[in-house]
């Protein structure tokens, strides 16, 4: 706290103002940050804040707050903070560009993703910063509105290599993970020494010493508790004695303070408290509609409760709290309806929030005005803003049928703003309302859209069924949607949910009649629903010309976002590893392209999963780290396939088994039956890799016998196969294979063809599995799946040996075990090595180690860079600025000792590791 009337001399804060220096220091030299200042009204954060920007020397300092009154309107802080630099905004990537200027209503358009926003205002303040180092600071962070407060504290998080900084001040809690300095009571010394600064009559010192105690140090408390106390209370010490929490004790002392000024002045003040922006202007118009004169405000001014210049500014934001909860209700009512009154067209959010506020009872003028409101604002993708605005909408309905479809309306605000409680809340409101089959068909798929968002389990099924069933009499197409929403929901709950529903699904959508222009997410019903209904057989020719539409066709936003990979889903029950690949990198840049971060983790982990089958580890592990990345910043994600099949691909016991037991118990929690049939089918290559062909065997056929994940149980069937051929298992393996080869003969692919030559030649004897061990190489390496072909060379070498034929077995032993090292596949690798020493070639243990000396995002940057990505594009994918992107590609130029993109893209072909690899005996 800064001594009033005296030089700048910080009391009590010598440890937290050395931090911010250092801080400081660290910003101007490129290596930007966050900090949230906490602690509870009054203790010094705004007084903090004044001094960070008056010493942040060679900075430009941007400030901005968050008001109370103003936390449901969209986006009021963000344009505090980027209204200084909206003349730049040109420079931004065409989305990023275009999301800011809708939020910020330059330019009519596509309502913004608001990941995308935050992406764009990161690259905006990066680029200012790259002309001056800038200082952000944020006052009041617990009243940021939710647009606001997602996109400053994704910022936070996302701030690299750039002279940026953000500093927010908040008595709520912290902002997730950025660095605290959390500001507690002064000391005795600094207490005294502040208290004395506020006293104007002679005080004995024992008094003083009971005043610093009950005020516990806090600055404010210190200043503004001896204001409530008579002269004689102050010097003989009859002050306060009771045990209030110090920040009520402030309030009480500011509310009373208010209650002994004038009732015009109390008036004024209360009007002043209910206009957020500080206009004196509009206040002063509003002033004379109730009939306050301009002498109202001199009581107030000189009790040191506010200052009205230009700009309205109470003494502390509890001051305002406090005015507005001292004044009757009906008072209230008036201040918002004179303000409704005198705010201008040009703000017609604000005067409808005023109309509300002062409404009594159903008004249908204030609940219209409030839904033009709602809409504006999800035009600007202020969804949360939208929310509320459509929630007092319908408590200021009188109408059955018009407060039901409100309510609706407010039910999928909320539910896309994740306030799923809330939304619920409304749905029950809504299903009150007069009878109406689209209503109530509505009103059931967003409860089952609800239950699907927080859990992956069967407990959304059963409701998008019936909304399904609903929408058959009123759109045909509609329903078309949501069975398909059903049947995703049904295959990821999968032998976690009722298994019947599959089925129940399947049966009920197959009665809809045929689309008569079939889009491509028809065809991918008709497909799924005929391999579960009718079989294999009839299903492959729909299923391959839907996978077809959806890699070739123009899509809707809904079928690129939500249904590719679900497509995805159907190229590999077709054993088509080229349609998996093109539909998993569409979905994944269209993700990346739209910023629409709750589907990128499962693009990524679709994508990725290809990606292992091709032992590219290095490109799955970067789109597994932005997952994670995007899983941090949204709270929710997929359970982490990625992550689990990058540890066991890689032979990492202790980590796979560790990965797949946390995992495991996730998808159990969740309901997510998917992902343990997933979970199990890894364990058996993990185990198969090793040689441990018992514990394989117990993997694969858990994995093997859940019939509601097919594509996932064909792997596992491969799997089986293998491990029960070694453990002596022949029933078992005669069985699978029957069952593998019903997946494979309808297909045509190379993969489909090379997987059951391979698992054919593992049980056939003498020329036979010579022969179709060779047709399956000949099959496989025309794919990209270059794990699955190092596996196939390790199996015929194995056989090879056994038939002692050494000099061949050798040949084929040493290609797997090249490959095996290449991709970093460290169990199969070992499994390799010992075959080619029990065939007379002792071989020394190697790892790859490519990119060990990377930290995480240098290896995505890497990854990126190689595959011909620009520095903006690459910032845009990895949700960083450009600057940190130059940042990280000097550094890994520098470790790998390349001096070009061609170079490092030629590293990353020849082998994922370095020049200068060793073998390790």
């Amino acid at each position: 706290m800064v001594l009033p009337g005296r030089p700048a001399v910080f009391l009590g804060r010598r440890a937290e103002c050395a931090l911010f220096d250092r801080w400081q220091d660290a910003v101007k030299a490129g290596r930007g940050g966050a900090l949230v200042v906490l602690g509870e009204p009054g203790i010094g954060k705004s007084a903090f804040l004044d001094h960070v920007a008056s010493t942040a020397v060679g900075f430009r300092v941007v400030r901005a707050a968050g008001v109370e009154a103003e936390v449901e309107l969209p986006f009021g802080v963000l344009h505090q903070v980027c209204a200084p630099f909206l003349a730049t905004l040109e420079r931004l990537p065409g989305p990023q560009r275009d999301a800011l200027a809708a939020a910020f209503g330059l330019r009519t358009g596509t309502p913004p993703d608001r990941f995308m926003l935050s992406l764009a205002v990161l690259g905006l303040l990066s680029e200012a910063a790259a002309r001056q180092p800038l200082i952000c600071v944020i006052d009041d962070a617990q009243w940021l509105d939710p647009g606001s407060a997602q996109a400053l504290t994704f910022v936070a998080h996302r701030i690299g290599a750039e002279p940026l900084g953000l500093v927010f001040a908040t008595a709520g809690d912290g902002l997730g993970g950025l660095q605290e300095v959390v500001l507690t009571g002064l000391g005795p010394g600094d207490a005294r020494a502040l208290l004395h600064s506020a006293l104007h009559v002679p005080i004995d010192e024992e008094v003083v010493e009971r005043i610093a105690a009950e005020a516990r140090g806090n600055p404010l408390a210190l200043l503004e508790l001896p204001r409530a106390m008579t002269a004689a209370g102050v010097a003989c010490g009859f002050g306060p004695t009771d045990t209030k929490a110090v920040p009520g004790r402030i309030a009480e002392s500011f509310r009373s303070r208010v209650l002994r000024l004038p009732p015009a002045t109390r008036l004024l003040l209360l009007v002043a408290a209910a206009e957020p922006t500080g206009d004196s202007a509009l206040l002063w118009r509003a002033a004379a509609l109730l009939g306050i004169g301009g002498s109202a405000a001199t009581a107030a001014e000189a009790d040191g409760l506010l200052s009205i210049g230009t700009k309205v500014v109470f003494r502390h934001p509890l001051v305002r709290s406090a005015v507005y909860q001292a004044m009757p209700p009906s008072q209230r009512r008036a201040a918002h309806r004179a303000l409704a009154d005198v705010t201008g067209p040009s703000e017609p959010d604000r005067r409808a929030w005023h109309r509300a506020q002062a409404a009594v009872g159903f008004d249908e003028e204030a609940a219209a005005e409030l839904e033009g409101s709602a809409h504006r604002a999800l035009a600007r993708g202020g969804i949360a803003a939208a929310a509320a605005f459509l929630e007092r909408s319908v408590a200021l309905t009188a109408d059955p049928a018009v407060r039901a479809e409100r309510a609706l309306r407010a039910a999928r605000a909320k539910q896309q703003a994740g306030a799923y409680d809330s939304a619920l809340g409304l749905l029950a409101l809504t299903d009150r309302g007069p009878e109406n089959e689209v209503r109530a068909a509505n009103s059931e798929l967003l409860r089952g859209q609800i239950a699907l968002a927080r859990s992956f389990g069967g407990g959304a099924t059963p409701v998008l069924l019936r909304a399904a069933r609903r929408f058959e009499s009123i759109d045909a197409s509609r329903a078309r949607d949501v069975y398909l929403q059903a049947l995703a929901a049904a295959l990821l709950a999968g032998r976690l949910g009722d298994e019947c529903r599959i089925a129940e699904v399947a049966q009920s959508a197959r009665r809809l009649p045929a689309a008569s222009v079939p889009r491509a997410s028809d065809l991918l019903l008709d497909g799924l629903t005929l391999l579960i209904v009718e079989g294999r057989d009839l299903a492959v020719p729909v299923l391959r010309k839907a996978v077809s539409a959806f890699t070739t066709a123009e899509l809707a936003l809904e079928e690129e976002l939500y249904w590719l990979w679900l497509a995805c889903h159907g190229a590999m029950l077709l054993w088509d590893d080229e349609a998996w690949r093109l539909l998993a990198t569409r979905q994944l840049r269209s993700c990346e392209a739209r910023g629409a971060l709750s589907i990128l983790p499962v693009a990524a982990g679709t994508r990725a999963g290809l990606h292992l089958l091709s032992g590219e580890f290095l490109q799955a592990a970067s789109l597994a780290e932005t997952a994670a990345d995007v899983t941090s910043m949204t709270g929710a994600g997929p359970v982490p396939y990625t992550e689990v099949g990058l540890a066991v691909f890689r032979g990492r016991d202790d980590e796979a088994v560790a990965a797949i037991r946390t995992a495991t118990r996730d998808s159990m929690a969740r309901g997510e039956g998917m992902a343990l049939t997933y979970l199990q089918w890894a364990g058996a290559v993990l185990h198969n890799g090793a040689g441990r062909y018992e514990q394989a065997l117990e993997s694969a056929r858990l994995a093997g016998a859940d019939s509601s994940v097919q594509r996932i149980r064909n792997w596992a069937l491969a799997e089986l196969i293998e491990a029960a051929v070694r453990t002596g298992h022949q029933d078992l393996a005669d069985e699978a294979l029957s069952e593998l080869c019903r997946t494979t003969k309808p297909c045509s692919s190379h993969w489909a063809a090379g997987i059951e030559a391979h698992c054919r030649a593992l049980l056939a004897v003498g020329p036979d599995a010579e022969d179709l061990y060779r047709t399956a190489l000949g099959r496989l390496e025309r794919t990209g799946l270059r794990a699955v072909v190092a596996r196939v060379h390790l199996l015929y070498g194995e056989w090879l040996r056994r038939e002692r034929r050494h000099l061949e077995a050798r040949d084929q032993l040493r290609q797997a075990h090249e490959m095996f090292v290449r991709f970093g596949m460290d169990g199969f690798a070992e499994r390799a090595r010992n075959e080619l020493s029990a065939a007379g070639e002792p071989t020394l243990r190697r790892r790859s180690r490519f990119g060990d000396q990377l930290t995480p995002q240098e290896r995505r940057v890497a990854m990126l860079a190689a595959e011909g990505a620009t520095n903006p594009e690459i910032a845009s994918r990895l949700f960083i600025s450009a600057s940190t992107v130059d940042y990280h590609l000097r550094k890994v130029f520098r470790k790998l000792k390349v001096t070009t993109r061609t170079q490092l893209a030629r590293l990353l072909q020849d082998g994922q590791s370095i020049p200068g690899d060793a073998d390790r005996p």
